[in-house]
């Protein structure tokens, strides 16, 4: 088993025993019966406009291809499945079809923040300032439909960041920060951090 499918794997076996110790093995058995891994046809469709994209991240939606509204032969899922660097702020994993359809949507939003047009709002230092050369991956969006909070893959890093860095935006008080400087260091933080997005309010909802 590659280093990436082991990691995948064990981020998925962790959230399981996460959602299962606060009561929320239910919620999880129904996710799990229904849900799909992406196909590979989904994968390479990804894989054309993000040839760079991470192995994990495609051994993960080789797992669970979507928790966002994601309709698995008929059965609607929406269910937390990943975090940041805030306790108990749970998020979506978008599809491998909804990553690409996002893909431009930052860019109709989004100049502000890569224009740094506003001193109050912190944007690292590690994230380009030129919107020619943006190249974010968006794969997932917060409990509130992504209005309060999203994550990118960034692949267009500035000279103080790394290729492949995980950001979070969050707006209100506004903010783009990086959160881990790989996917694979990002999904061992949630693991480390023992998935403290989940908890009595987030397996209810």
């Amino acid at each position: 088993m590659s280093t990436a499918k082991a990691l995948a794997q064990a981020y998925y076996d962790g959230l399981k025993e996460a959602y299962y110790s606060y009561d929320g093995q239910e919620v999880w058995d129904r996710f799990e019966s229904a849900v799909r891994g992406a196909s590979q046809e989904d994968i390479n469709w990804l894989l054309k406009f993000y040839p760079d994209a991470p192995e994990s991240l495609i051994e993960l939606l080789k797992l669970v291809d979507g928790t966002y509204y994601r309709e698995y032969f008929g059965e609607k899922v929406l269910l937390y499945f990943l975090g940041s660097d805030y306790e108990g702020f749970p998020y979506y994993l978008l599809s491998a079809r909804q990553m690409v359809d996002t893909k431009n949507q930052f860019r109709q939003w989004g100049d502000y923040l890569i224009n740094r047009e506003y001193d109050d709002i912190p944007v690292d230092e590690g994230v380009c300032d030129d919107m020619d050369k943006l190249n974010f991956l968006h794969f997932s969006d917060c409990c509130n439909n992504g209005g309060t909070s999203q994550l990118f893959l960034d692949f267009s890093p500035s000279a103080k960041g790394r290729k492949g860095q995980v950001l979070r935006f969050f707006h209100d008080p506004d903010e783009m920060v990086i959160v881990a400087d790989s996917f694979d260091e990002y999904l061992q933080m949630l693991i480390d951090n023992e998935y403290d997005f989940i908890d009595e309010d987030s397996v209810e909802e």
